[in-house]
């Protein structure tokens, strides 16, 4: 019996998406430089127009750095980061955040204490987005350089803090206290692309000698089956010839999710949070029933010669209070955005409990109400991408550019995360055991939900 040996040089090519994340293992120093060249640019932009005059009516992106800053950051970043989550995984965590970045860099130096269990609480993500959002609406975050650097520089020195005191070379902040980790989790889910482990390559690989792999943001490599908490930065690619760069369908990780992949703090920051929250955040100023509440309000105040929440001498970084812009918010401002954004969270957020539980009592599953959640997240993804890209076109529109099919586009991509959310529900109800009239009627109920993350934008868009 002969037997042939396959040589090297004719052993089977890697595809090529894997060859393309062996290249970012072996050049890992060029992207230490691109983050090096980005936390450089980050700062300067964050820290510089907070010490400039307010732009005037005549200043433009092109020619005012605090304009340009306030494009760079809510007209271009923040909105196409959160599609690069959708399209490509947390590319951008692993290879271009500056917190992340500098986090780690500076946990290299720090005191290197262990994880206490106070930082490892599931809900840091849900807290912290909820908070971050609100506070920044209540500072205006998106129109003052301020504003930005108090909300965006402290975040940073946060994570300078979290890194100086706790873990060695790691990423703590971003795994469990970074206040859009949880959201970037999410939307990564339903990436095409991500770093997947063989497992069965992993034991094969057997007892030969390995470099360890320094996973910054605390993933156990071994066991990585979700694109949640990869930082996609490319160092573990090949790693005993068991990891690697690859592709998959778009939204099959949402598709295949089952009872032990849920997590409650994941669908209630999803629910509550980047669909309630979110869309009362992006709303406010832009409701007719919020300037209704306010001037009913303000009267009621006036015939009672209660002036005291009508009061605007307030501190900027309490709320937004910039009388030279001839923007200043008094005490009753503060409240009732409070109101309309929490509000507006408890009625979406109850609303698509209420039909989730629904559809998972036709299903006679308890469990499938987390799992359904999960399919909501490319409603809750585009929803939170028209809000932010909303300044965009403030922005642009200032400058004369006229997008003419704007309304088409907004409307034709919120049919299309509409009808993403139909399909990877309908996956899940079809592996259900229920009759068949029970699932349609589940399929309904989760229409039902979903309309709550769909009926905000249409009135905000298309009919105030």
């Amino acid at each position: 019996m002969n037997t042939c040996t396959m040589p090297a040089s004719a052993a089977p090519a890697r595809p090529r998406l894997a060859r393309v994340g062996d290249l970012m293992r072996r050049h890992r120093a060029w992207i230490v430089g691109v983050q090096w060249a980005i936390l450089a640019a980050y700062l300067f932009l964050v820290i510089t127009p907070a010490f400039l005059p307010l732009p005037d009516s005549d200043a433009h992106l092109w020619n005012n750095l605090t304009l340009f800053a306030q494009f760079a950051f809510w007209g271009i970043w923040w909105p196409f980061v959160l599609v690069s989550m959708m399209l490509m995984g947390r590319v951008w965590c692993g290879v271009m955040c500056p917190e992340g970045f500098v986090s780690e860099q500076v946990s290299r130096f720090g005191l290197g204490r262990p994880v206490p269990r106070w930082i490892k609480w599931g809900g840091w993500p849900f807290v912290a987005f909820l908070g971050t959002t609100v506070y920044g609406q209540l500072v205006s975050v998106y129109e003052y350089p301020k504003a930005a650097l108090l909300v965006l520089g402290g975040s940073t020195v946060a994570a300078i803090a979290v890194g100086l005191v706790y873990g060695r070379g790691k990423r703590v902040w971003c795994r469990h206290l970074c206040p859009v980790n949880g959201v970037f989790g999410l939307l990564s889910r339903l990436a095409p692309m991500h770093f997947r482990t063989d497992r069965a390559a992993w034991e094969a690989y057997g007892a030969k000698k390995v470099i360890p792999i320094n996973c910054a943001p605390l993933v156990d490599i071994r066991r990585m089956e979700s694109a949640a908490d990869c930082h996609m930065c490319g160092r573990c690619a090949g790693h005993r010839d068991a990891v690697s760069l690859a592709a998959r369908a778009p939204g099959s990780e949402v598709a295949r999710l089952d009872a032990r992949d849920a997590d409650q703090w994941e669908v209630r920051l999803l629910v509550f949070g980047i669909i309630g929250t979110a869309i009362g955040a992006f709303q406010w100023s832009a409701s007719p029933w919020f300037v209704r509440v306010k001037l009913a309000a303000a009267e009621w105040l006036v015939e009672r010669d209660a002036f005291a929440l009508l009061g605007d001498d307030i501190p900027w970084w309490l709320l937004t209070h910039y009388p030279e812009a001839n923007d200043v918010f008094t005490w009753l401002d503060g409240i009732l955005i409070l109101a309309y954004i929490g509000v507006t969270a408890l009625l979406l957020g109850g609303w698509i409990t209420l039909w989730l539980r629904a559809a998972a009592g036709l299903l006679g599953d308890a469990a499938a109400r987390l799992r359904l959640a999960y399919a909501l997240i490319p409603l809750g993804g585009a929803g939170v991408f028209l809000g932010l890209s909303g300044l965009t076109v403030t922005l642009l529109t200032a400058e004369g550019v006229t997008l003419t099919a704007l309304p088409e586009a907004r409307g034709t991509l919120l049919a299309a995360a509409t009808l993403a959310s139909l399909t990877l529900a309908a996956i899940h109800v079809r592996r259900g055991t229920a009759l068949r009239a029970r699932k349609l009627g589940a399929l309904l109920a989760f229409a039902a939900a979903a309309a709550a993350a769909v009926l905000p934008w249409v009135l905000m868009y298309y009919v105030w």
